[in-house]
Formats: structure tokens, sequence, C-alpha cells
């Protein structure tokens, strides 16, 4: 069940703070949506690392899909991140340092993050009557480690956006089987000066895509300069294969 913890309307947008339980495990995340004018897809929105359901692109975004497309949008914190940090520092250098050692010693956490996505995404569709809704999967960096296994996992996605984001690290292996079972249409972003993921890997993880409509795009800049116009065309790209 999603219990709303809190609502705050801005811009008109309406923000609406939850908690899922799923068994022992509390699932802090936010929806979006236009007060009266949800008349779109459900997107999915996954964050990168070190920040929260809460950042300024994530909910820029998720602003822009709902007020332009009367999209519902689902954002969840990732593994020692957000509200899932309880009281500990959410300093951007320590969360890193504390998913990286996640990341490398608990082979459960991809599975984990995929089923709590499909456990909200569950609750969502009966909860908002939505059934039948195209859904739609945003991700870049973190939020492709953890969302591209679960939009192979799950039918129920029929486009998304993924990237920053390559065969290196610990899951590569699992990066690289789940990348061979996506076939929706995916809008994949690369960064050409990435200090994180080598042009070679994020195109390695590109190339496994099993889709036969897929796009690279590619821009200069570092790891965490992806352009306005990127989030912009991606989110149109988005739209398109979802009929709307």
């Amino acid at each position: 069940m999603v219990k709303v913890t809190d609502v705050v309307e801005q811009g008109g947008v309406r923000r609406r703070s939850f908690e899922a339980e799923r068994g022992e495990r509390v699932i802090p995340g936010v929806l979006f949506d236009a007060p009266g004018g949800r008349t779109g897809p459900l997107v999915l929105l996954g964050h990168g690392g070190s920040g929260s359901v809460f950042d300024e692109y994530l909910v820029a975004l998720a602003h822009r899909l709902a007020r332009e497309a009367g999209c519902l949008c689902v954002a969840i914190d990732g593994p020692v991140h957000g509200r899932r940090r309880g009281g500990r520092s959410d300093h951007g250098d320590l969360v890193l340092l504390e998913f990286s050692q996640v990341w490398s010693s608990e082979p459960s956490m991809t599975d984990e993050m995929v089923a709590d996505w499909r456990f909200v995404l569950d609750e969502v569709i009966e909860s908002f009557e939505l059934d039948g809704v195209p859904v739609g999967y945003w991700g870049l960096s973190m939020g492709t480690i953890l969302g591209l296994p679960l939009v192979a996992a799950d039918a129920r996605i029929t486009a998304a956006v993924l990237g920053l984001c390559g065969l290196i690290g610990p899951t590569k292996d699992r990066l690289g089987a789940d990348a061979g079972r996506v076939t929706c249409p995916v809008f994949f972003v690369l960064q050409l000066d990435d200090q994180l993921f080598s042009e070679e890997s994020v195109r390695a993880l590109f190339d496994a895509l099993a889709s036969d409509d897929k796009e690279l795009h590619a821009s200069p800049g570092r790891h965490g300069e992806v352009p306005i116009e990127t989030f912009v065309d991606s989110a149109g790209f988005l739209l398109d294969r979802l009929g709307t």
C-alpha cells in the first residue's frame, strides 16, 4: 500500500511524498501530477548517484511531463540514498562511497531495487486505476545501473531513457545480459568527456541493447554536464514512443 506522508503544490504540479511497504522494506518515494489534468502516461523516474527523488533536474523533468503531457510521474529513493539513509549524513561524497560499497558487496541489490520498483508500480496502477496506461522509464547513471534491469524485467515499460552508464563496475555482466533483453524503444545518453564511464564502455552498453528502435545522443562535457537540450529531447522521445 502507498501511504502519502506529505503534499505540496507548486507551479501547477502536486507533489505527494509517500512510503510503500514491501514486507519489511520501506520504500520512500514521490508522486508528481497536475491536479485534475492527468491524461498522459505513467513515467517512472530513477535518480542518479548521491542524489534523491528531490534532485532539481528530476523535479524539473517531472513538472514538465506533468504540466505539458498530463503524466503521473513516480520516483523512489535508491539504496542508501534519500530517505533510506535515516539520520545519516547526506553529503554527496559519503553517499557515493556507501553506494559503491553496496554495489560491490551485495549481489542482491539490483534484484531488490527491481522488486521495489515493480511493487510500487503495481500499487500505483491499482490505487489510481491506471491499468492499461502506457508506462515509461527515465533514469541516467545510477538510474540506469538499477533501471535498465527493471526495463528488462517488466514488459509494462514500453519506452525508456537510459545512459551515463557503461559496461564496467561490479554488475557489468548483469547489465550486459539485461541489455540483451531490452526490446522497447530507448533514448541513450552519452557524455563525451565523462570522467566516470569511458566512451567505449557506454557505447558497448548501447550496442548490447536488443531494441530495434534506439538512439544514441552524444554531447561534449563531463558526467554531470548533460545539456538542457538533451533533457528536452529525451522527454519528447519518451512521450512520442508512449503514444502521447
